[in-house]
């Protein structure tokens, strides 16, 4: 092997025999690779216009980054990465959130709420009819409900695969009208789709879709092939009063004030246990707040569902998928995805009594 093959060579073990055997030295080497990775996708995922732009200078900021961090004997080329970071970083953190995109038709419009004494009324509410997942005629519509007939929350966890993630979103419901369902979700542009890591980088502005359950249920049962659970949430009317004050609030502030979706830190589930907190739950953080595929057997655990029956039987008679896709179409789609719960669930419509419990604890 000559001098000029070696030093490659060499080079490589050199960086291998750089690799974690400590603990101090397997963080510092983590650090390094996670400022890294984080930077480089920062990059990749900014708001600068062009696709080809963006690959080059994040490639070449992973390239400068390894070789800074790794090969490079002078102090300062540290010193250098730390300044190039910090650049990114500070960019990044002033990449601001928008109302005013080329929206999917479903999340076009951001719901807004008033709320006149014991009358809400809500504006933006969404009641598409589904034939497939990409066809439907659209309508937004706007309902009118009294907080004085809110007399029960119900959970949905819906999965488009098995595992232990999912989509979480809650319905309010009223003894005289059709239930409000709320989910809140990434809002996706047209031709975009719902990433999981790009969402954590500032690609993904956040909406909470106000709507009809036939609409929100039936388009995860019937068109996405996704398999729904129901729960009757175990809390008071005033509990439910509270909670969808809250969920109100938050529905005109975001109409006010555009805010990014966050795989873990502003999702669907994260936002329901902060908004049960401010309704009055207490006690801390639960692993199953972000694998919220399990967030279900959290609720089960904290009894807020029905303890009476073991919570695996539980689970398998709140199954709704084949109910709720022989009732689509059907007007009284939130009567039927009800009827053979366990716990006797309330028909729409139809007056609905629980237990005066306190919110989540």
């Amino acid at each position: 092997m000559t001098l000029a093959q070696s030093r490659p060579r060499k080079r490589w073990l050199s960086l291998l025999s750089r690799l974690p055997g400590r603990p101090a030295t397997g963080f510092r080497f983590l650090l390094r690779v996670g400022l890294i990775g984080w930077a480089t996708l920062a990059i990749y995922w900014s708001n600068l216009p062009r696709g080809e732009l963006r690959l080059a200078l994040a490639l070449a900021f992973m390239a400068f980054g390894i070789w800074a961090l790794w090969f490079a004997r002078a102090p300062r080329m540290r010193y250098a990465f730390a300044a190039l970071f910090a650049g990114v970083l500070t960019w990044w953190l002033f990449i601001p959130p928008s109302h005013d995109r080329p929206w999917r038709e479903e999340v076009a419009l951001m719901p807004r709420a008033v709320v006149d004494g014991d009358r809400v009324r809500i504006s933006g509410f969404r009641n598409f009819d589904f034939r497939s997942r990409d066809d439907f005629t659209a309508r937004f519509e706007e309902r009118e409900v009294s907080l004085s007939h809110l007399n029960g929350v119900d959970f949905f966890i819906s999965y488009w695969m098995e595992g232990p993630v999912g989509h979480t979103f809650v319905s309010f419901i009223f003894d005289n009208a059709p239930p409000v369902s709320i989910s809140i979700e990434a809002r996706p542009e047209k031709g975009e789709g719902f990433d999981p890591l790009a969402s954590m980088f500032k690609q993904l502005e956040l909406i909470y879709v106000v709507g009809d359950e036939h609409d929100l249920v039936g388009l995860r049962t019937s068109h996405r092939d996704e398999e729904v659970f129901l729960y009757h949430v175990q809390a008071s009317p005033e509990a439910a009063r509270r909670l969808f004050l809250i969920y109100l609030e938050r529905i005109n502030e975001l109409a006010d004030q555009p805010e990014w979706y966050h795989l873990l830190s502003n999702n669907c589930t994260v936002n329901i246990v902060r908004y049960m907190n401010r309704a009055g739950r207490t006690g801390g953080f639960n692993i199953r707040h972000l694998l919220n595929g399990l967030f279900d057997g959290y609720l089960y655990s904290a009894g807020l569902l029905d303890t009476s029956l073991p919570f695996e039987e539980l689970r398998q008679r709140s199954r709704i998928t084949e109910v709720a896709q022989a009732a689509d179409g059907d007007p009284d789609f939130s009567k039927r995805i009800r009827e053979s719960l366990p716990g006797a669930l309330a028909s729409q419509g139809s007056k609905r009594t629980t237990p005066d419990r306190s919110p989540p604890r």
